[in-house]
């Protein structure tokens, strides 16, 4: 009773924070329900609408958040996302949501999301996270890092663009909700991208930038 109490405060909490300051264009029209990609015909930023007689009610819904994610993996930790390529519906209303899973002192790694604010509720474990400012010209605000320990029913916010993390820092599973203000908030993964993009980053400009030898970066290249 106590989950499934904490767990639709979680989605109400999450998605009313959203809808306060949404990223994305407001919409014009009732809904715009997004066309397959796969189907569209012309590329617009965002998606084009489907013909409105022809939205149904499956348009606007997902099942599955009650379910955990496979954490079987390098970090430990699965985000569940439910955007517009979820609900189709989402197009135009600048609001998702994600349920991430951690095993315990699972990572949810060092990321950005480039078009959206994210509010974290804690449902269950205890979690460390934290964000990272940018190059503000106050230097005593340069890169400043704010962190915090969560527990269930805590609430964090990581501002859009920035930086965050959150790490398990118990021996026990955890599980947290948050809310994007957009219906594609995008997701960069710090590591993979600097040490996984296809091709490559010239070896020598990230020697110059992390000020190692050259041997660290094809060490770090090869595992991502």
């Amino acid at each position: 009773m106590k989950m499934a109490f904490l767990f639709i405060n979680a989605i109400l909490i999450a998605s009313l924070a959203t809808l306060a300051y949404a990223s994305d264009p407001s919409p014009l029209q009732d809904f715009c329900v997004a066309v397959n990609d796969a189907n569209a015909t012309v590329f617009v930023n965002g998606k084009i609408c489907k013909n409105p007689n022809k939205v149904v009610a499956e348009d606007f819904f997902f099942s599955g958040l009650n379910k955990p994610g496979n954490t079987s993996n390098a970090v430990g930790s699965r985000v569940t996302a439910v955007n517009v390529n979820q609900i189709p519906g989402l197009n135009t209303l600048g609001i998702s949501l994600v349920r991430i899973d951690y095993a315990p002192y699972g990572l949810n790694s060092p990321h950005t999301h480039p078009r959206a604010t994210e509010i974290l509720v804690v449902i269950e474990g205890t979690l460390y996270v934290g964000f990272v400012t940018s190059n503000p010209a106050n230097p005593n605000l340069r890169n400043k890092l704010f962190t915090k320990y969560l527990y269930p029913g805590d609430v964090f916010v990581f501002p859009e663009g920035l930086i965050h993390f959150q790490l398990n820092v118990e021996k026990t599973n955890a599980v947290a909700f948050a809310g994007l203000s957009s219906q594609n908030p995008g997701v960069l993964t710090i590591a993979n991208a600097v040490f996984g993009s296809y091709p490559p980053i010239n070896p020598a400009v990230l020697t110059k930038a992390f000020q190692v030898e050259k041997n660290v970066i094809d060490q770090l290249q090869a595992q991502f």
